[in-house]
């Protein structure tokens, strides 16, 4: 049984890869199906944030930050700072994981919210801090309050089609019993 968690905690991560992955890849294709100038919503981190609250252990801290920051190398982004910014969010989150299991899902959205909120502002206040050139800080709180709209049905879609769902009482002492 605890080899049978092991591959299914493998394949989960093989497939939070391969989606960040696959998102990459379509940010830097030259197709873009948006309207000019405005920014989208940030699908990778709905994915990250959605998976770490059903299934902490389905995304390990070290997948997110190599996913993050190979981010920020194909963004042209400042290497490490929007990595960091996000480690520390989900593991924020994934801390308070066990109490907000029990929350409706209301209350999931509000929290990420406020993560968010944190993350974008924080990110365009260290870059501003240091003098690095970035975009208004308007596209950011557009950007912003795309993904927030987003992160709900990213959470449908978490559960419908890739049966990430929060982890019940009886799953929760299974896995506690197995270590």
């Amino acid at each position: 049984m605890d080899r049978n968690r092991a591959t299914v905690r493998w394949l989960y991560g093989a497939l939070y890869a391969g989606l960040a992955l696959f998102l990459m890849l379509m940010h830097i294709l030259p197709t873009d199906l948006g309207p000019d100038g405005y920014p989208g919503p940030d699908l990778l981190l709905c994915i990250t944030l959605a998976w770490v609250l059903r299934r902490p252990q389905y995304v390990p801290t070290l997948l997110i930050a190599a996913v993050f920051l190979m981010t920020d190398f194909l963004y042209m982004r400042p290497p490490g700072l929007w990595t960091a910014l996000i480690v520390v969010a989900v593991e924020t989150l994934r801390s308070r994981e066990a109490t907000l299991r029990e929350q409706p899902l209301m209350v999931e959205i509000v929290t990420v919210a406020v993560i968010l909120a944190i993350i974008h502002i924080g990110y365009w206040l260290l870059l501003l801090l240091f003098a690095v050139p970035q975009a208004r800080f308007g596209l950011l709180l557009l950007e912003m309050i795309a993904t927030m709209v987003t992160y709900p049905m990213i959470v449908v879609l978490a559960r419908v089609v890739f049966k990430v769902q929060k982890i019940n009482p009886a799953d929760f002492d299974a896995t506690r019993a197995a270590k």
